[in-house]
C-alpha cells in the first residue's frame, strides 16, 4: 500500500507532466503555423513521452492501491519568439521536472518506501536523457544564429526524431 504523503506527491507529479505534455503540444503548434515542421515533429515525439510518463506514474498508483487524482491544468505559453526560445524554454522546463523527480525520491528515501524508490530511478535516468535532448537542440540553435540555410538542415534533421516507447510498462 502506497502512502497519503508519497500518493499526493505522484499525483502532482502526474500534473506536472501531464502539463508538459500540454506544452509541447503548444510548441509543435507554434512550430506548424512557422512551417517549422522538423520542429513540430521534434515536439510532437516530446509530447508523446511525457505522455508515457505521466501514465505510468498513474498505473504505478494504481498499482500500490492508491488512489489517482487528477487535477487541473495550466494553460500552456502559446506565443514564442523564436526556435531558440522554445528550446531554452524545453531545456529549463527539463531542468525543473528532473528538480521535481529528484524531490520525489527524497521523499521516497524519508518515507523509507523502497518500491518508489525502485520505480522513480527509471524518472532520474529518464532525465539525464531529456535534458541532453532539448539542451543539445537549444545550444546547436544558439550556434547558429540567423543562419537560415543551418536552421532548415535542422529542421529536416529534427523530423527524423521517432518516439520508441520503452519496454517497461507505463
Amino acid at each position: 500500500m502506497i502512502s497519503k504523503k508519497i500518493q499526493n506527491a505522484l499525483n502532482e507529479q502526474i500534473n506536472r507532466e501531464t502539463y508538459s505534455e500540454y506544452l509541447y503540444l503548444s510548441m509543435e503548434a507554434w512550430f506548424t503555423s512557422q512551417n517549422l515542421d522538423g520542429f513540430a515533429h521534434w515536439m510532437n515525439i516530446q509530447q508523446m513521452e511525457e505522455k508515457f510518463h505521466s501514465m505510468k506514474f498513474f498505473h504505478y498508483i494504481l498499482s500500490r492501491g492508491g488512489t489517482v487524482e487528477l487535477k487541473a491544468l495550466a494553460a500552456p505559453q502559446v506565443k514564442f519568439d523564436s526556435p531558440l526560445q522554445i528550446f531554452t524554454l524545453a531545456y529549463e522546463h527539463e531542468q525543473y521536472i528532473t528538480k521535481s523527480i529528484n524531490d520525489l525520491m527524497a521523499l521516497a528515501i524519508k518515507e523509507n518506501d523502497q518500491a518508489t524508490q525502485s520505480m522513480l530511478q527509471w524518472y532520474v535516468d529518464e532525465q539525464v536523457e531529456e535534458e541532453q535532448n532539448t539542451d543539445k537542440m537549444r545550444v546547436t540553435l544558439k550556434s547558429l544564429g540567423k543562419e537560415y540555410s543551418g536552421l532548415m538542415m535542422l529542421d529536416r534533421e529534427a523530423m527524423t526524431r521517432v518516439f520508441t516507447p520503452p519496454t517497461t510498462t507505463p
